[in-house]
């Protein structure tokens, strides 16, 4: 079993930027993986928003956070940042971390190809 444990959310004002932090840990969890970051705001459904491979070599960023967001990885500590700059109230949601252990060498955007989910960490941002 793998768990994802987010944090890091809160309510910042829009201009501001935020850092979220994904901790893994589990007996199945290897650095070996993919990892990634959706979100869901209210009434809305699920989207991508950015993703790494095993080494941070190769990231992925939905159109809407693309020069804004930026994902990272500690390996050591099994943790996943998101570093979220230039914030606006169109990116209020909840975040969620996580992580594919299928595959690791070329990321992926793909929803369908996460196994294991955060419970997600509410960022909102007043205007």
């Amino acid at each position: 079993q793998v768990q994802l444990v987010e944090s890091g959310g809160g309510l910042v004002q829009a201009g501001n930027s935020l850092r979220l932090s994904c901790a893994a840990s589990g007996r199945t969890f290897t650095k070996y993986s993919n990892m990634g970051w959706f979100r869901q705001a209210p009434g809305k459904e699920r989207d991508f928003v950015a993703s790494l491979n095993w080494d941070g070599s190769i990231t992925y960023y939905s159109e809407s956070v693309k020069g804004r967001f930026t994902i990272s990885r500690d390996n050591y500590k099994n943790t996943v940042y998101l570093q979220m700059n230039s914030l606006n109230p169109e990116d209020t949601a909840v975040y969620l971390c996580a992580a594919d252990l299928d595959s690791w060498d070329l990321g992926t955007m793909a929803m369908v190809d996460y196994d294991y989910w955060g419970q997600g960490a509410q960022v909102t941002v007043s205007s």
